[in-house]
This record gives structure tokens, C-alpha cells and sequence, in this order.
């Protein structure tokens, strides 16, 4: 600890920033579906997740150890560069906070690790057959095994559940989406909380104060874990809003299937070393278990939006951190350059978010901000079967039925009205 210089320690001060937000943006993962089945009060959710968050960063190091020895070569990259590489990670992490998108934290850090590390050292920096491997592929057939086990899980959950009472069954699934909400939870810290620790060793590596290939001494490991979970008792409300609320219209039996499959798919990466997105998992399973109730639709006007941002979150954080590793490269006065501009944007991002706050009071509004279904949705549901009694979608046909009057039925003995000219 005596060795760590000023430049070293901002980067720790900035690694756990990024980790605090790391918390925010992701608690939607665990908990969106639990608070949008009515399962959790919101609040109560987020503490709960950000106890099993902390819990979870104890668990494992073998993430942490692939981004610290795996993704970058550390030979003859600068600790300036693990700086640039983290403000790319926070801005585009806020930036899809204010827009509600549950986009992915962990390609976020890659993609600004990846675009520091070429502007300083050139491509011969990155470790590409590590980055497709334990970042590309999982980023492609995390969402898609998590979505189909979803989607199996709950057809299953219906089909054995289609005998018995709706009401009784729900709290036993509500009950059921606690746990797999907090197995989730400890999957999160598991997975997530382990990215900032590597980033830190990598740190540590840079400055010369751990030797290459090092683990993540104790202390990094308890401030990291300690910085997910305060985050994620902050509460994402934005995102939580859009995976409980803006995908899909899940019922306790999806939720609870959503759930256990994205925890199982999470915990199962963690110990081979598998850096996926736990974002893109849970966003998948959610989809998955949307579409595995007859009846049940997903409004892709919403999920397109989703997979933009996907796209976009490696190519467009590594700009970013590429940009900021131009500035750090000019010198001490390119460093502050970058972290004046750092806290500036956060500024920016957070004064906006406060035009139309979303928190807990708000966070299950059935309204997403006005958004239409879509028309793909639209067509689903007019040939899709009745939604189960109970549903969200037929209490809203329900109201539907009640508000918009049917036509009077015709008497053939009655006058016939009237009828208006015909306009030229």
C-alpha cells in the first residue's frame, strides 16, 4: 500500500466509481422482475440484492483474473491507460442509465480497456483470441441459452400448473422469485463485482506493485464488493422500470423462471472464467419467459432499442477511451483534462436525469414513457390466445371492453336513422 503514487490511487478511486455504478445500473438484472410481479417492495428488493452482491464478490476470483492477465497484454501498458479506459466505462454507463437501457457494464469496460490500450500500444496490446472467446461468443450465446431455457422453463410451469388454482400457485412462485432473485444477486457479485477487481490488480500490475499474474489482494476484493453494493442499493429505477416493465408483462411463474435460468447461465461463466454480461443474460431470460406464456408478447420497439445499445456499448466506450488516452498521453495536464471532463459529463447526465426522475415510488408505473407496443406486438396479440385470467394483458382487455362501447344491437322493426349526404 506504501507504494501506490497519486496517479495510482485516483485510478482505484475511479475503478470503484465505476464500480458503484456498475451497481446501479445492474440491479434491474436481479431484481426488475421481482418488483414487477408485485413479489418485493422495491426498497426491500434492493437491499436485499446489494447484501447478496456483496456476498457474491467473496465467492470466486477467476473473472477477475482473466481481465487482469487476459484481455490486455500488461507488458508496457501505462497505469494512465487503466484511467482513460474507466472513464469510457462510467460515461457510457451513465449515458444508457438515463436512457433506461439495461445495456452491458462489462463490454463497457472492455470496450474502453480495448480502446485505451490501442491508442497507447497499438493492437499488439490486446489479446484477441482471449476478447472473442471469453467476450464475444459468451456476449452472443449468453442471451440466447438464457432466453430458451427461459422460455422452456416457463411452458413447463404452466403446462404442470394448468390444473391448479392461479391465486394459490402465484404466492408459491412469488416466493420461489425471491430466491432466485437473490441467487441472481449473489451471481451479480459473483461475476460483476470481480471486473473491478481485476481492473484494480491490472492497476496494481502497471504501477508496479504486484508482480504479473497476481491475484487480487484482500483489501481490493472487500472494496470492490462493498462498491457493487452500494450501488446496487441506489437502485437503477430507469432500467428497472424497463426489464420489469417495458419488455414484457411477466407473471410470478415468469418471473421465477426468468430468474433461475440467467442465475444458472451466470454462476455456470463465473467458474470457467467466462466474463459475460449479466445484463444481457437476464435481459435475454426475460424475453425468453415473455414469449413462453400463450399470449404473452414482447414489444420490440423496446428490445431493438436494447440491442442498439448492445452493439453500440464495446465500439462506442472504446472511443471514448481511446479519446481519453489521447489527453493522458499529452502529459499531468492531459490527466486532469480527462477528469475534469469525467465529472463534467456525470454532471451533465445526472442534472438531466432529474427532468423526469424515475425512483421507487414511480419505478411499476404501467405507462413506459408513453411507448406504443409496436406494431410487431400489435400483430402478436391480435392472433395470440387469451392471456391467462389475472394478467396484466387481460385485465388490460378488460378495460378495454369497458371503456370503448360495443355497437347497439339492430331492430328490424325500428326506423332506420338518417343518413348524413354523402360529401363531394
Amino acid at each position: 500500500m506504501e507504494h501506490i503514487t497519486l496517479l495510482l490511487a485516483i485510478v482505484v478511486v475511479t475503478a470503484l466509481v465505476f464500480d458503484f455504478t456498475n451497481g446501479f445500473h445492474d440491479t434491474a438484472n436481479a431484481m426488475a422482475t421481482t418488483i414487477s410481479t408485485g413479489a418485493l417492495k422495491p426498497k426491500t428488493a434492493v437491499a436485499m440484492s446489494a447484501v447478496l452482491n456483496l456476498v457474491g464478490a467473496f465467492l470466486s476470483v477467476e473473472v477477475a483474473k482473466t481481465i487482469s492477465g487476459g484481455i490486455i497484454n500488461e507488458q508496457g501498458i501505462r497505469t494512465e491507460v487503466i484511467f482513460a479506459a474507466l472513464v469510457g466505462a462510467i460515461l457510457w454507463n451513465l449515458l444508457t442509465w438515463l436512457l433506461g437501457l439495461p445495456s452491458s457494464s462489462s463490454h463497457a469496460l472492455f470496450g474502453g480497456l480495448i480502446g485505451a490500450a490501442v491508442m497507447s500500444a497499438g493492437w499488439s496490446a490486446v489479446n484477441g483470441s482471449t476478447v472473442v472467446s471469453k467476450v464475444l461468443i459468451p456476449a452472443i450465446a449468453a442471451p440466447l441459452v438464457a432466453g430458451l431455457a427461459a422460455m422452456a422453463a416457463t411452458k413447463l410451469t404452466y403446462k404442470i400448473g394448468a390444473k391448479t388454482d392461479t391465486k394459490s400457485t402465484a404466492k408459491g412462485y412469488r416466493a420461489g422469485q425471491i430466491a432466485s432473485a437473490g441467487l441472481v444477486s449473489l451471481a451479480h457479485g459473483t461475476n460483476d463485482a470481480q471486473k473491478t477487481m481485476g481492473v484494480i490488480t491490472l492497476a496494481l500490475v502497471t504501477g508496479g506493485v504486484l508482480a504479473p499474474g497476481s491475484n487480487p489482494p484482500m483489501w481490493v476484493v472487500v472494496a470492490a464488493g462493498v462498491a457493487i453494493a452500494l450501488g446496487t442499493y441506489l437502485g437503477g429505477w430507469r432500467i428497472i422500470r424497463t426489464m420489469g416493465k417495458g419488455l414484457t408483462d411477466l407473471q410470478p411463474q415468469q418471473g421465477f423462471a426468468a430468474q433461475t435460468s440467467a442465475a444458472t447461465v451466470i454462476l455456470a461463466s463465473s467458474n470457467l472464467g467466462f466474463s459475460l454480461s449479466t445484463t444481457q443474460s437476464c435481459s435475454g431470460a426475460v424475453m425468453g419467459a415473455g414469449l413462453g406464456r400463450k399470449g404473452g408478447v414482447v414489444r420490440w420497439s423496446t428490445a431493438t432499442r436494447m440491442f442498439v445499445a448492445w452493439g453500440l456499448t464495446l465500439p462506442a466506450a472504446g472511443l471514448v477511451g481511446a479519446g481519453a488516452e489521447f489527453l493522458t498521453k499529452q502529459g499531468p495536464w492531459g490527466v486532469a483534462a480527462v477528469a475534469v471532463l469525467l465529472v463534467a459529463g456525470s454532471a451533465v447526465i445526472w442534472a438531466l436525469s432529474r427532468r423526469k426522475p424515475v425512483d421507487h415510488h414511480n419505478v411499476t408505473a404501467d405507462e413506459i414513457d408513453g411507448e406504443p407496443a409496436g406494431v410487431v406486438t400489435t400483430a402478436i396479440a391480435a392472433v395470440a390466445p387469451p392471456a391467462p385470467a389475472g394478467s396484466v394483458a387481460a385485465v388490460a382487455d378488460e378495460h378495454l371492453k369497458t371503456t370503448i362501447p360495443s355497437p347497439a344491437p339492430t331492430d328490424p322493426a325500428a326506423p332506420a336513422a338518417p343518413t348524413a349526404p354523402a360529401s363531394v
